[in-house]
């Protein structure tokens, strides 16, 4: 256990299941305080006992941070009840899979709310109050997507982007100061993710789900970006390369994508 994160406050996003509970429980194995934050109390409830059985520090909130009034309220209980996070996980996400033009606009734009909306709001909310502390981190959870736009994902692919040019960009308005941020760019994690992205109208499965990794192993490596701060890091460390594909095989992946898209729709 490193010392200097004993007691740090750390609020996470998506903290429910898939990657947020397992880097709750990470965290709070480390002697970390966590927050969580999700839209189901129940499992979050489950989760905090869980984690305070085991010797752990842990509070929930249960919030739909698609609306943004949820945000500020968020953030003002926090601050008032606990104080200013040490860290901000921004975790919350969703996914679909299809074609584009067959998305139901109430999930585009559930999607752009909880991906985009909703990391931007609370860094611009919180950032603030760690900047007067002289002190904080926050962490995006990315996608390689973000790097590497595939077929059936476009929204989700774009809301990655954003995360990545705006979590690099704020990277640089702070450099030379004692605030971090850092985003990590995950590959196919093995979550509900896939589940609830067919479960949505019209959505489909993501065929990456056969490649996918434990949300252990992500849990491990925000660990690794809290007590070794850097800009990005890639999960699983191969998927380093996904730049380079897009950049000089483009052109074969215009080709499969589209057919992989063709199969997956039709099973």
């Amino acid at each position: 256990m490193n010392q200097s994160n004993k007691n740090k406050l750390v609020l996470i996003t998506g903290a429910s299941s898939g990657i947020g509970a397992a880097t709750a429980q990470k965290l709070a194995s480390e002697g970390m305080r966590v927050i969580l934050v999700a839209r189901r109390k129940d499992k979050l409830t489950a989760l905090v006992e869980q984690i305070n059985s085991r010797g752990g520090i842990a509070y929930c909130y249960a919030s739909d941070l698609s609306m943004s009034e949820n945000c500020i309220l968020l953030a003002n209980t926090i601050k008032t009840e606990l104080g200013i996070p040490d860290v901000l996980i921004n975790n919350a996400g969703i996914g679909w899979y299809g074609y584009f033009s067959q998305m139901p606009w109430q999930i585009t734009q559930e999607m752009l709310s909880l991906n985009i909306e909703a990391a931007t709001h609370l860094t611009s909310l919180l950032l603030p109050e760690m900047q007067k502390l002289n002190r904080g981190h926050i962490i995006f959870v990315g996608s390689i997507m973000g790097k590497m736009p595939e077929q059936g994902v476009a929204v989700y692919s774009a809301s990655k982007a954003y995360l990545d040019a705006f979590s690099k960009s704020i990277y640089r308005d702070l450099r030379g100061t004692p605030l971090s941020i850092s985003i990590l760019r995950a590959g196919p994690v093995k979550t509900n993710f896939f589940d609830n992205a067919a479960a949505y109208e019209n959505g489909g499965r993501i065929p990456a789900e056969n490649i996918a990794i434990s949300p252990d192993k992500i849990a491990e490596k925000v660990l690794s970006l809290i007590n070794h701060p850097r800009r990005f890091i890639y999960v699983p460390f191969y998927t380093i390369v996904t730049p380079l594909l897009e950049t000089f095989f483009s052109w074969l992946l215009d080709i499969i994508g589209p057919i992989l898209l063709r199969k997956t729709q039709k099973a």
